[in-house]
């Protein structure tokens, strides 16, 4: 077992750090305090590891990282999903090197010990130079204990005072629920092709931005400025236009989730969510084929081709935006990547699918770099130690810009900085908290 570490715990007054309106620098910048969310933070609560589509056939396997625990996660040969920690248990290296593939087997290519895909030690070579019994729990590989799945997306956490998934979840599955079932037979598969990028910042500064509805009139200046060439009223110009005052909201939703919902700013009518979209190279295409295809029911099939807009993010590293799931990756205290996959649906015209996968080439290309540059300068920023508070006060204090419905979620208007404030109150739990983290052995098939 991974004892929390009190003594590191003693070092830092939390309560200090983490204000209800301001967050220390320290909580960015600080290498100590990094390493320690990789294994509290990371260890402490669900975390997202991968979808079920990724692993659609018994003995499919994708490589990956649980905070900076290297693990596999794959769909075993009795059609089970488990997440091993990818570490042989002889000298520690890892045993699959691959990104992704389809394998009964593990063999460490140090000293060829091998493993099936149950994680059970099947092989040592020349087994006679040793006196162990190899038989031993403790030989076969180490797995995440618990790992659960919710509608394809699959969890895991090493802690087993974790309430269960759906419990953790809480109001985001109701949200999670809504995304999902608007495709036809509820069913979506994430493209093994993705975006990758990496930024020179800690990686709770993507977190911080994804329920950030004040940034996007500044930021993103350039992509709000092709949108306006030829409309004023296409994707996000709203957020130019006093949101203050808006129809859309923010929402902290609890366990550290928080979601912005863009969706009042459109119509209640088909086609209304993609008449709005800005305009991309060979969109135009693609909806005469759809709209000779399919006559009326074409507006239906086009809301479908374009993001959800809605931004829900599932502490501490998922985020599914659009038509897109984000993942955070933490590399150091300074240095994230965010891996973004799109997304394809069930039972639609070809050309929905390709329009998905197009819009790759639009926020991932355009947007999310404007992003990155922020986060990047922020922690070139808070390098200063004179200056050490990050303001996060945005409608604190002004009780009626806020709504406490009667499952304690928090609604108010989209440029608050109310959910960020709730997060960091859930991350210091963690950081706080006397729990038990277990790494457990495989056990005998």
């Amino acid at each position: 077992m991974l004892h929390g570490n009190s003594e590191f715990k003693q070092d830092y007054d939390w309560d200090y750090l983490i204000q209800p309106e301001r967050v220390h620098r320290c909580v960015y910048t600080d290498a100590r305090i990094f390493q320690e969310e990789m294994i509290r933070i990371f260890g402490g609560t669900w975390v997202y590891l991968a979808h079920e589509s990724e692993i659609p056939n018994l003995n499919d396997f994708k490589t990956s990282n649980l905070g900076h625990r290297p693990i596999i996660i794959l769909r075993d040969r009795q059609d089970k999903i488990r997440a091993l920690f990818n570490r042989c248990t002889h000298r520690g290296s890892t045993v699959c090197r691959e990104t992704r593939g389809c394998a009964k087997t593990f063999t460490c290519p140090y000293h060829g010990w091998t493993y099936s895909n149950t994680g059970k030690l099947t092989g040592v070579p020349w087994a006679k130079g040793y006196a162990a019994d190899f038989h031993r729990p403790e030989f076969n590989l180490g797995q995440i204990p618990w790992v659960e799945s919710y509608r394809g997306f699959i969890f895991g956490t090493l802690n087993s005072e974790a309430p269960d998934l759906i419990t953790y979840l809480g109001r985001a599955k109701d949200l999670l629920d809504q995304w999902i079932d608007r495709f036809p037979n509820a069913q979506i598969t994430v493209q093994s092709s993705a975006h990758k990028m990496i930024y020179q910042g800690n990686w709770k500064f993507t977190y911080d931005n994804a329920a950030d509805g004040y940034h996007v009139a500044f930021s993103h200046r350039s992509l709000l400025a092709v949108a306006n060439r030829l409309e004023t009223e296409k994707d996000m110009q709203y957020f130019a236009h006093n949101p203050d005052e808006g129809p859309m909201y923010v929402q902290y939703l609890g366990h550290g989730h928080m979601f912005i919902d863009q969706r009042p700013s459109y119509e209640k009518r088909a086609g209304a969510f993609w008449q709005q979209q800005r305009p991309q190279p060979g969109r135009e295409a693609y909806e005469a084929k759809i709209r000779e295809k399919w006559g009326d029911r074409a507006d239906y099939w086009l809301d479908l081709s374009i993001g959800s807009q809605m931004n829900l993010t599932i502490f501490p590293n998922l985020l599914v935006v659009g038509n897109q799931i984000e993942v955070i990756e933490p590399l150091a205290v300074d240095r994230t990547q965010l891996t973004i996959y799109a997304t394809t649906i069930a039972e639609v015209p070809d050309e929905v699918n390709v329009l998905r996968m197009r819009t790759q080439e639009d926020f991932p290309s355009f947007g999310i770099p404007d992003d990155m540059i922020n986060f990047a300068e922020c922690q070139r920023g808070l390098s200063i130690p004179e200056i050490e508070w990050v303001a996060m006060n945005r409608g604190f204090g002004i009780s009626d810009r806020h709504h406490i419905d009667e499952d304690d979620v928090i609604t108010g208007p989209v440029t608050d900085e109310l959910a960020i404030r709730g997060y960091h109150q859930e991350w210091k739990r963690l950081m706080k908290a006397d729990f038990k983290l277990t790494a457990q052995a495989v056990e005998h098939d």
